[in-house]
């Protein structure tokens, strides 16, 4: 974990489409003004914030987060709900992760209701739009304040 901290901030495949795609369920805010309310909401904590396409390249900065960042935000869209590769990679973690959605899976389609992430994940918060980023990264920095201050009892 970095002295200073860094949180990791990913996104998965179709959210560079946020404000046009389905915006009934996903609202009108950009993927840019989500990063920039995370931002905001870190409060001066360096935020890696990252989106792709391609399930190999989300897992690769998984496992980078592992050496360079504090805590990790993730919101693996349709990943989330398919994505046992993506799991083994976050399971590799010892910083708290946070799981975050936009809209509601549990109150979406039932393919939707079953997340890879959440067995890893310290919580879940969804349903709250670009607020929901907000909520998962002030509880992100919370948690990896609280693991820094832990005493290390590893000896």
């Amino acid at each position: 974990m970095p002295e200073t901290p860094v949180l990791y901030v990913l996104n998965g495949p179709n959210l560079n489409l946020l404000g046009v795609r389905e915006p009934e369920v996903y609202g009108h805010a950009t993927l840019a003004e989500v990063q920039a309310l995370c931002e905001q909401a870190a409060d001066g904590v360096t935020v890696v914030f990252r989106q792709t396409n391609h399930e190999g390249e989300l897992i690769d900065w998984v496992q980078e987060a592992r050496e360079k960042a504090s805590a990790l935000v993730i919101n693996a869209a349709g990943y989330t709900h398919t994505s046992v590769a993506l799991l083994d990679a976050l399971r590799t973690l010892t910083i708290p992760i946070v799981e975050c959605h936009l809209s509601n899976p549990s109150a979406r389609e039932r393919y939707r209701h079953r997340s890879y992430i959440s067995p890893v994940a310290a919580g879940v918060v969804s349903g709250f739009g670009p607020f929901s980023y907000e909520l998962a990264v002030k509880a992100a920095l919370r948690l990896a304040q609280q693991q820094r201050a832990a005493p290390d009892r590893s000896v």
